[in-house]
């Protein structure tokens, strides 16, 4: 599938998934902003897709990351951020959601699997009243050491500090 056609609306995904489910699909799902895309993030990705059949990424627009990260935040803008996740091989479908968090879309696709990194304890998931409400579960991905995007971001602003 070329990277065009895994990009889609909200509105266009519970449409598919709705296909998908009387397929039997186990539908999975994630989110994140993907800012600078690294192999923690491809690692993680690659998980979640193990747990089902379809992967679909909710990845936060350009507005919402300055929301959750501060004004100097995201460095690759969401079309960039979308294309480069709708490449890997992991991920089926790929969206933008404007929401502070994801709750909202999540209640609409009702994933079997909902995954978060594993910097998160269950109990900081905001997400998981949404999801278990809908039969789905919450899986916590084990996280690849020594990456994060903070922290290239912080290596790379040192390397270039005069």
């Amino acid at each position: 599938m070329t990277i065009n056609k895994k990009i889609k609306t909200l509105n266009q995904l519970i449409t598919i998934v709705q296909k998908l489910k009387k397929q039997n699909k186990r539908i999975v799902t994630t989110n994140g902003v993907f800012d600078i895309l690294h192999l923690g993030h491809v690692k993680y990705l690659e998980q979640a897709k193990r747990l089902g059949d379809v992967l679909i990424v909710g990845v936060n627009t350009d507005k919402s990351v300055k929301q959750n990260k501060g004004d100097k935040r995201p460095i690759n803008d969401e079309k960039s951020r979308i294309g480069v996740l709708a490449a890997l091989e992991s991920v089926d479908y790929v969206f933008l959601f404007s929401e502070k968090d994801p709750r909202e879309w999540i209640e609409k696709i009702k994933p079997s699997i909902h995954v978060k990194a594993g910097d998160y304890k269950l109990s900081q998931i905001i997400e998981k009243d949404a999801v278990e409400k809908n039969k789905g579960k919450i899986v916590i991905a084990k996280m690849e050491k020594g990456y994060s995007t903070s922290g290239l971001i912080k290596k790379i602003v040192g390397l270039y500090r005069n």
